[in-house]
């Protein structure tokens, strides 16, 4: 865990609002960020980021340190989107609108893309991914965690989050696929 944000987990822990606030200054945004690409709109994401604060104050005293605040932060966020996602009860996939409206105003995974209309498709075929493989995507990639935090996060092993991100990415590859012609070679345009 970094200095800074350990020295603030600190002082919460013992009250210190101030400490508390800088904490949530430091994190709010990366938090309603991935929520905001998960649920697909600002209410909701506010929603669950406000939810997900505050779980984490009242257990604040019992963070030991063992991973990063953030990684802890992300572990209640998870639980706490996993209980919304049932009671909402989401079975079909998203729409191309819906997506559009998710495009992430700061760094994503896809800034580097060369066209939207990648991106879209590769927000989509996420979207059609099973649960788990879905939220090690998001975790890992969207919420840049590494594959230990993202392991944390989940509770489950490292390894099985590296076969669930294979399994995902092989999926994407197959369904972001540009199609060719017969007889042209790739790069052949």
């Amino acid at each position: 865990m970094s200095d800074p944000v350990e020295k603030l987990c600190r002082l919460a822990r013992t009250g210190d609002r101030a400490a508390a606030g800088e904490l949530i200054v430091l994190h709010y945004q990366k938090t309603f960020a991935w929520f905001h690409r998960l649920s697909g709109n600002e209410h909701d994401a506010a929603d669950l980021t406000q939810k997900t604060f505050a779980k984490a104050w009242p257990a604040l005293a019992a963070f030991e340190g063992r991973s990063s605040f953030s990684t802890w932060l992300h572990g209640i966020g998870h639980h706490v989107y996993v209980d919304w996602r049932r009671r909402k009860n989401f079975s079909e996939p998203r729409t191309e609108e819906w997506w559009e409206t998710c495009m992430a105003d700061g760094p994503s995974p896809f800034e580097d893309a060369m066209e939207r209309d990648l991106a879209r498709r590769l927000y989509t075929a996420v979207e059609r991914l099973d649960e788990p493989a879905r939220e090690v995507i998001h975790l890992h990639y969207y919420q840049r965690l590494s594959l230990q935090e993202t392991a944390e996060v989940l509770d489950i092993a490292t390894s099985t989050v590296k076969y669930r991100l294979r399994g995902a990415l092989d999926a994407l590859r197959s369904h972001t696929a540009e199609p060719r012609l017969p007889g042209l070679k790739p790069n052949a345009l």
